[in-house]
Parts: C-alpha cells; sequence; structure tokens
C-alpha cells in the first residue's frame, strides 16, 4: 500500500448507540488505505466517547440491542472544514432519531449534499436524509424496512436486490448519484465496494483471490468482522469456516473493551452473530490463498481441534498466506508453525511463544515472509493494509 499519505479524508457523523459495526468498519477499512477518518459528535469534543450498540437477531421478531464498545471520537465538529472532505458517512442506530431533529446538523448534512460528494446511510440513518429533504424526486433508497413509508413519504423511492427479494433483503445496497443506502452491517461487503470507488478508489488484485477465516463461538467481534468485510470490499471470495459448525449457522462473537473503570484487563460482552458460509468437511486448503483466525476466546476451543490445528498447518506448508490477530496466534503457536518466526500477538501470549521458539514483537503488525500477525483489534488498519499487500491486493487513489 505504500506509506505516503492519501489525498482522501471522509467525515463520519457519530453518537451515541450508532451501530457498532456500521462504524468501525467503514474507520478501519478506509484508514488501511491511508484515507484520512475523521469522526465527529454534537456535543463532544475530540477524546470523548460514544457507545455503540449491537444490532441482530436473536430468535425475536426484531432485533436485539446490546451494548458495544467505548468508541472514540478523534475531531472536534466545530473545529471541521465540511467542504475539505470527499464523502460523509452517517452509521445507523437510534442515535440518528435525535440528530434528525437537530436543526444545525440537518444544515449540515445539506450542505455536504451541496457538494455533490457521497453521503453515505446505513440501516436507519436514511433518516438523516429524509430530514435534509434529500431523496425528493425519486431518489432511489434502500433501509432497515421499518423507514419504508418514511423514505417514500419523503418522495424517495424504494429499492429492492430484485422484484423476487423480500423486504428484509439484509444484503441489499444501492447508490443512487451521490446518496449511498443500505439496509445495514451484513451488506457492509458491496457498501464499502461502493464507498471505495464512489471517492476515486480502484480496486486492483493480481488474479482471483480467496480468503478463509477459522472461526468458532466467541471469536472477537470486531477482528472477523473487519476483515472479512474488507477482503469482502475488495473483490475477494471469502469464506468462514467452523469444525463442529455447518454453512449458515453463526458463531457467538465476544466484544472486548476497556470500559473506563480502571480494569486492567478488558471486559467481555456478546457481541454480534456471525455467519458460517462453507461445511468443515468440504473445505480443501488448495482452494485458498490465505487462513485468518481472529482472536477473541475461540482459539481456545480451535487449538483442541486436531484438524483445525491440521488446516492450519497445511496452508503453512502449502506456503499460502496465514494471518492471526491477537489470541489467534495460540492456534499458530499449537500448529507449530511459529518456531524461528517473528509475531505480534495479544501481550497475554508472549510466554506461549517463547515457549514455542517463535520471537514475540510488540508492534501493532508483523510479517515474517508468509506470516502477518496484529497485536489485537485496534490494530486492524495495519492489519488489513499488510494482508492486502501479501495477496498483491490493492487501493489506489
Amino acid at each position: 500500500m505504500g506509506s505516503e499519505p492519501c489525498p482522501k479524508s471522509v467525515l463520519v457523523l457519530c453518537g451515541d448507540y450508532m451501530e457498532d459495526y456500521e462504524v468501525i468498519v467503514p474507520c478501519y477499512v478506509l484508514r488501511a488505505f491511508r484515507v484520512r477518518v475523521d469522526c465527529v459528535s454534537p456535543g463532544k469534543r475530540a477524546g470523548d466517547k460514544c457507545l455503540t450498540a449491537v444490532h441482530d437477531f436473536h430468535g425475536f421478531e426484531l432485533y436485539t440491542e446490546l451494548p458495544g464498545h467505548l468508541f472514540e471520537i478523534n475531531a472536534t465538529l466545530d473545529s471541521i472544514q465540511l467542504e475539505s472532505y470527499d464523502a460523509l458517512i452517517i452509521p445507523g442506530g437510534r442515535f440518528t432519531e435525535t440528530l434528525s431533529a437537530d436543526d444545525d446538523v440537518v444544515r449540515l448534512v445539506k450542505r455536504f449534499a451541496e457538494t455533490g460528494r457521497p453521503i453515505a446511510t446505513s440501516c436507519h440513518s436514511q433518516l438523516m436524509l429524509v430530514a435534509a429533504g434529500l431523496l425528493s424526486g425519486g431518489k432511489l433508497c434502500t433501509a432497515f424496512p421499518s423507514l419504508k413509508p418514511v423514505i417514500e413519504m419523503a418522495g424517495g423511492k424504494w429499492w429492492s436486490r430484485n422484484p423476487g427479494s423480500t423486504e428484509l433483503d439484509i444484503f441489499a445496497c444501492v447508490m443512487d448519484g451521490n446518496l449511498l443506502s443500505t439496509i445495514g452491517w451484513p451488506a457492509y461487503g458491496e457498501y464499502m465496494n461502493f464507498l471505495i470507488r464512489s471517492i476515486g478508489g480502484e480496486i486492483t488484485r493480481n488474479g482471483n483471490k480467496s480468503v478463509l477465516f477459522l472461526i468458532g463461538d466467541y471469536v472477537e467481534d470486531h477482528e472477523i468482522n473487519v476483515p472479512f468485510r474488507a477482503m469482502e470490499s475488495l473483490g475477494c471470495k471469502v469464506d468462514t469456516v467452523s469444525p463442529s459448525k455447518k454453512k449458515g449457522e453463526t458463531c457467538v462473537t465476544a466484544i472486548h473493551d476497556h470500559d473506563d473503570d480502571g480494569s486492567q484487563i478488558c471486559s467481555e460482552k456478546r457481541g454480534h452473530n456471525f455467519a458460517i458460509t462453507a461445511n468443515w468437511g468440504e473445505i480443501r486448503a488448495d482452494d485458498y490463498d490465505c487462513v485468518v483466525v481472529p482472536g477473541g476466546r475461540s482459539p481456545e476451543l480451535l487449538v483442541m481441534n486436531p484438524s483445525a490445528l491440521s488446516l492450519v498447518k497445511e496452508f503453512q506448508e502449502k506456503g499460502k498466506v496465514v494471518g492471526a490477530i491477537g489470541q489467534g496466534v495460540w492456534l499458530l503457536a499449537a500448529a507449530g508453525i511459529l518456531k524461528g518466526r517473528r509475531c505480534s500477538g495479544s501481550n497475554g501470549l508472549k510466554a506461549m511463544v517463547k515457549a514455542v521458539g517463535g520471537e514475540f514483537n510488540s508492534s501493532e503488525c508483523t510479517i515474517d515472509r508468509n506470516l502477518v500477525t496484529a497485536k489485537e483489534w485496534p490494530s486492524l488498519p495495519a492489519f488489513v493494509s499488510e494482508l492486502c499487500n501479501l495477496l498483491e491486493v490493492s487501493v489506489i487513489f
């Protein structure tokens, strides 16, 4: 990717209880490609934090909301130059109901729309387009289905992927002019592809690339979702697999975060569900260019599975790219592939890495030939960037 600064920048409009995935994916994926991402929230200053929300279905008619991460704002709204940004991103979540009643914020959205640059909305944040009067004239728009009547009353035209799709098409994503809208985070692979290209990004790959993510229950929430959506957005084939689960089943994720309460280690909360896309018995290392093992507590489960260890070892023996984040390095150690190799990982793995003959590196991300490892989820922009380098996938602005 190179180290030179990117000429592009985006503004993210944030607030308490914004959807967790819908803010972290664009922030981290764009930063992986050196795009400057400024996150602001009315009433908050740089360094303040917003509490995010996890929205997912748990067997009820409507999604459940759970507490997510503490997300740090890195800019102050009153200090920005709105016209300097190449795109405006508004994640979904309940905070948009409050923002849609804030005349100053609505004027900001209108002003940005006048530049003709992209405005990206998700799930419920299309309410901001309604408040700003940007859907009149039949603008195509999709969102969480509860917003369909509002979008149509505002003069917009409801969009679904095809006439046979249901209104709850969780992969729906559409761009009409400078307005990008999606039903929610499951569509963020396509959403990010639209967004990257709309700000002038050119995606190039040296051939077709396939990436396999090896996970289990309580995989770290960001460490599976961010790289999965990143590689999906770049046109790579991506699969998730778990030894004891079938295609279509899900793994529960875990949110590990520091709660500003003085605790020495992070807390754990339930995160999103993440879908398994392939059956274990059908996986062949030869069908993929890379395997990635995210962290969380799922590696503790996977190290007890001989077939999981064998699969990772096979990727290594065949010279394919092997990646791990945080606790995911545990699986690499157990598979015997760290001897004489340098790696990053969670601090708690330092003794383990040394015990198997590896060299533990405290840096955010470490490359050792075909091996790419990262310290923990805040290191994901560096991890995604280096993973793309190894796979010869790039974004050029």
